[in-house]
């Protein structure tokens, strides 16, 4: 379904985020922040807005919100108090479409995220807080063959290669040695990504593939919402 607003990403966009490697300081981005507007905000938007009725066709539980301030676009601000690199600002530009029931970027949902050299797409739930991480590994655990018709779905496979997340390097507490599926279950993320270069993103074709990208993850994200009780 190819949208009649929008298509693709420009290169300004992708031309700001290079300029913002280079200049990553306070008194640049000020005196280019009606460049990054132009460049990167209303671009998002558009993207946002174009995609909200299909999404909606994916699931309707999953907000697509153009909007700066409380919407679907990560802030470019970086939260430097606990971190050794102190530069302001991120170097890429994103969005997440969140399930309904989430409050941020913990909650389970859809993502797009563009870089100077890549970019990467797809869905699943990024580093979620402790029930709701029990709450999916005890499903993968009491609901084996479920876990196996994700793991093991075709599309999935074609599109993604496989289920990916860091892990950890003993089993959770609670969870035996012997469980089935152990490794994805030691995992502290479920995402289903499809990284590619960013003549893609500059391309035609790029909103059906990041549409066709978001169908191919359902079979994740449909488990992810049994497991914690909301609807997909």
């Amino acid at each position: 379904m190819t949208s009649p607003t929008f298509s693709h990403f420009e290169k300004p966009l992708f031309d700001f985020l290079k300029d913002l490697k280079q200049n990553n300081n306070k008194a640049w981005f000020q005196e280019n922040k009606s460049r990054y507007k132009e460049a990167i905000v209303h671009p998002l938007q558009d993207f946002i807005s174009a995609i909200n009725t299909p999404l909606a066709k994916v699931s309707k539980h999953y907000v697509a919100d153009p909007r700066v301030n409380g919407g679907s676009i990560f802030r470019i601000y970086r939260d430097v108090r606990f971190s050794k690199d102190k530069t302001p600002y991120k170097e890429h530009a994103a969005c997440h479409f969140r399930h309904e029931a989430g409050k941020d970027a913990h909650a389970p949902g859809f993502y797009m995220h563009l870089e100077t050299d890549k970019v990467f797409f797809g869905g699943g739930v990024w580093l979620p807080p402790p029930d709701v991480l029990y709450k999916i590994r005890d499903r993968i655990r009491s609901k084996p063959k479920e876990w196996e018709a994700v793991i093991n779905n075709k599309t999935l496979i074609d599109v993604f290669g496989s289920i990916k997340g860091d892990s950890l390097t003993r089993p959770p507490k609670g969870f035996d040695k012997d469980t089935p599926h152990l490794e994805d279950i030691k995992r502290k993320s479920f995402f289903a990504i499809r990284e590619e270069p960013v003549k893609l993103a500059r391309s035609a074709a790029f909103f059906d593939e990041v549409l066709r990208t978001y169908k191919a993850a359902t079979p994740l994200m449909r488990f992810i919402c049994k497991a914690i009780d909301v609807p997909f």
